[in-house]
Order: structure tokens, then sequence, then C-alpha cells
């Protein structure tokens, strides 16, 4: 399963969980404007670290925070390949 398709999953199950109504997903769409509020990030980020192994807000010094849901996958993208190597 690629990272994409891990955090979109994530993002779809915290959300139902939480009750919250999710925007329609794209690579565009605003993270604040996803229907997520901060409780569902902070499980969101905790589960994609522990599905994926890494959490990249804490494993740089430049953390660049990401406003849409294509720059939040860029950035889990990112690091994993920065794991790899």
């Amino acid at each position: 399963m690629s990272t994409r398709s891990i955090v979109i999953d994530n993002i779809v199950q915290v959300a139902a969980e939480q009750d919250k109504a999710l925007a329609p997903m794209s690579d565009d769409l605003v993270l604040l404007e996803s229907g997520l509020d901060s409780l569902c990030f902070a499980i969101l980020v905790s589960r994609l670290e522990d599905a994926l192994g890494v959490d990249p807000f804490t494993a740089s010094d430049e953390i660049v925070f990401p406003v849409t849901v294509g720059e939040f996958i860029a950035l889990y993208e990112s690091a994993m390949v920065d794991v790899a190597a």
C-alpha cells in the first residue's frame, strides 16, 4: 500500500471515528477546511507514526507545516524516503 493510500485511509478512519464530515479529498483541499479538528489531527499523526514508523514533525529540525492535503501527504512521502535512505 502506498504512503498516499495509508494517509488517506487514516484521514477517513479518524473522521469517521470522531463523527466528522469530511470535505471531498483532493490534493488542493486546505487542511483547515477538511472537516478535521485539532484532536483529529493529533490522532492522525499518532496513527501515521504507528503505521509508517515516522513522524515528520519531529524527524527534522526544519519543519514546514502543510497547508493542503497534498502537502500533508508529500510531507509523509518525503519522510519515508529519508527513512529509507
